[in-house]
Order: structure tokens, then sequence, then C-alpha cells
């Protein structure tokens, strides 16, 4: 007499390969995510970039803080995956918190403009975390980026 349906071996050799497919997936999709936060953070930072940028063409020197460029305290830049964005030397730097995933909150992304000194005319070139200066450059500020590379995006990893 034939039987109909599956055995209850059967069935669970699928959940078994369909849970080691799971574990497989899941960690490169939480660091999809992660990084996807922190693209989205980085949006925050042009505001600040744009006081830096026009602070530097009146004075010919970097701000040494959000006041110097004109743009509001700190604390007050904020939005759902930021905490705080913070001008030092020049160099922007982003705080990551409130919903953002707690791998990253309290973590930090820097970007430093680097500039032709002797040519103050010469667009900003915004570096991201440790990227490269441009020949004949020079970098800005300091670099307080401590968000582990797997979760940088592109143009900010080395």
């Amino acid at each position: 007499m034939p039987t109909r349906g599956f055995s209850m071996i059967e069935l669970v050799m699928v959940m078994a390969v369909i849970a080691i497919l799971a574990l497989i997936a899941l960690p490169s999709f939480l660091d999809r995510n992660v990084r996807l936060q922190v693209q989205e953070a980085m949006a925050l930072a042009k505001f600040p970039k744009d006081g830096v940028a026009a602070f530097y063409a009146a004075n010919k020197e970097m701000p040494s803080s959000n006041e110097d460029a004109g743009v509001p305290a700190k604390e007050k830049i904020v939005s759902t995956l930021v905490t705080e964005v913070s001008i030092d030397a020049g160099a922007v730097t982003i705080t990551l918190g409130n919903s953002v995933n707690s791998a990253i909150s309290g973590k930090r992304l820097t970007w430093r403009p680097a500039v032709v000194k002797d040519t103050p005319t010469t667009p900003i070139a915004w570096l991201c975390n440790n990227t490269a200066v441009p020949s004949p450059m020079t970098a800005m500020g300091f670099n307080r980026t401590d968000i582990p590379a797997k979760w940088l995006p592109m143009e900010c990893r080395n």
C-alpha cells in the first residue's frame, strides 16, 4: 500500500538544510544593513562640510569649531541615526547613535578637508577616514573614525 506525503525524517532533513542556509546568509545580511545605516548617516555631514568650505574661502584657514563654521552646535545636528556632528580643525565627524544598529552606536566617521595650501581658491577635497591625500594637497584636521572597515562605504576604505 503506497503512502502519501513525506516521512518525519525527510521533513527534519529539509528543515536542517533551510536552517544551515539561513545561518550562512544572516551575517552578510546584518553587515549589509549596518553599511546602509552608515551610508544614510553620511548625508548629514553635507551641511557642516559646506560651512567649513565657506569659512575656508573667506578666511584661508580651517574653522576650529561648529560655531566658527557657522553651523549649529554639535549636539543640535542630529537625525534618527546620528547623535552629533562636530567640526574640529576643519574635520567633520559624525557620531552614530539614536536608532542605529547597536554594533555601531557611539562610533564615529570623519571627513578631513584636503587643500592646496598656496592656492586657496582650489576646491576642497573631502577625505573619508584614511583616504589617500591627493598630491599636492594637504589634509587638515584629525581622523577620528572608529567604525570597522567592513561597515564603511567603499569610498571610506583604504
